[in-house]
């Protein structure tokens, strides 16, 4: 199997965005030091999605006007609408589709979930043709394509040919593409629908299968994480677990078993870094655990959940979680750094609350002065001796007394 960074090159831009910068950035993601950028091993927690909705939840909103939905008064009598409209897709008119060639009938458009084809070629304002695809695949609503795509192509029928204008916000947004698609450009999408169809038996993928599926969703987490995405990022990781977690009707050898691992592991910590910047703590504890059950010395889950301790002031349980990740790899310079920062804040935060048990319980010092103007004193050893000379008297007194 290709390794990730291979992998990567060889994905279409349209769903990875790659280039010099991107491969640049995705050359990154596994270094030892940069924790900050996403690394090549994250994953992904499933119940941190019930605060982040995907992607096919952004553009549900009460059913769009279908395409035949035309006043009367315009008198279009074809069953596709009128080809010289345009659809505004999510109403704020920075998605709009138009129809070119009428397909087959709404009843032959894809639904979310399916695995299926089109034929894209996508250009600038300016007419430059940046991407041409004769047969594009990929998953319906899995945001593995840019989102002017996964918006409307389930708005397309079977065998129609339409025209997608779309802001850089569904395209590449304000990084663009190195080296030919500018930041903040536009684009124009000619797309036909080939096919489609359901999407495989997650049951029935051989483990080579299953890893390259689940990789692709990974990378893509890659993707959006590097676009800032963090919450597209969180749903790809999520969709790459769920097909590392799914059951399976077919063996795997012990090769394919380590390998769907590390991609869980992949995915996990990648999930946490994306739950961390969007200050989801308790989501990124729990996928940082879920690493360390399986690899109790991975240094990047380490750093991270000392990393979401810390956020939460927990200073005396992050530094030893990070003083083990530094014992890992001692000449790691972001884990020294972020453990300086750590001893500090907790010196501080214990002058802190010193200095608030004081003033709960009074001013020592005062007391202590007071004892210096004193001008004898008495040591305890001598005061605790004749204490004990004098209760020894009265008890010998009282037993005399009894004798008698």
């Amino acid at each position: 199997m290709a390794s990730s960074g291979e992998e990567a090159r060889s994905v279409s831009p349209v769903r990875a965005g790659t280039g010099s910068e991107a491969a640049a950035e995705a050359a990154q993601l596994d270094t030892a030091e940069d924790f900050e950028v996403l690394d090549e091993e994250g994953e992904e927690d499933e119940d941190d999605l019930s605060e982040l909705p995907p992607l096919e939840d952004v553009g549900r909103r009460p059913a769009p006007p279908r395409e035949d939905a035309q006043p009367p008064e315009q008198g279009a009598g074809d069953a596709a609408g009128d080809p010289q409209e345009w659809l505004d897709v999510l109403g704020n008119g920075l998605l709009k589709k138009k129809t070119l060639v009428p397909g087959q009938g709404v009843d032959s458009r894809p639904q979310k979930g399916q695995d299926v084809t089109i034929r894209l070629k996508a250009t600038l304002e300016d007419g430059t043709v940046v991407e041409e695809d004769p047969a594009l695949t990929f998953t319906l609503g899995d945001c593995d394509v840019l989102q002017a795509l996964d918006l409307c192509v389930q708005l397309l029928e079977m065998g129609e040919t339409a025209l997608i204008v779309s802001e850089a916000k569904y395209c590449y947004g304000a990084q663009g593409r190195s080296p030919d698609i500018p930041p903040n450009a536009s684009l124009t999408l000619e797309v036909e629908l080939l096919a489609a169809r359901d999407a495989p038996d997650l049951e029935l993928l051989s483990g080579k299968e299953k890893i390259q599926l689940a990789n692709r969703k990974r990378e893509r987490g890659n993707f959006f994480y590097q676009q800032a995405d963090y919450v597209l990022a969180i749903n790809s990781y999520d969709i790459a677990l769920r097909i590392v977690g799914s059951s399976s009707k077919v063996d795997f050898s012990p090769d394919e078993e380590a390998e769907l691992l590390d991609v869980k592991v992949k995915c996990l910590n990648n999930l946490a870094a994306s739950q961390l910047k969007l200050d989801h703590f308790k989501a990124a504890l729990k996928s940082c655990n879920l690493v360390l059950e399986h690899q109790p010395g991975n240094i990047k889950a380490l750093f991270r959940k000392g990393k979401v301790l810390a956020q939460q002031g927990e200073y005396r349980e992050a530094i030893p979680i990070l003083k083990a990740a530094l014992k890992l790899e001692p000449s790691n310079k972001t884990i020294h750094a972020e453990l300086s920062k750590l001893v500090k804040k907790h010196a501080d935060q214990r002058n802190v609350e010193t200095e608030m048990y004081r003033k709960m319980l009074g001013n020592p010092s005062t007391a202590r002065k007071c004892k210096d103007k004193l001008p004898w004193s008495i040591p305890w050893k001598w005061l605790f001796g004749a204490t004990a000379i004098a209760l020894g008297g009265v008890a010998l007194s009282v037993v005399i007394a009894a004798r008698n």
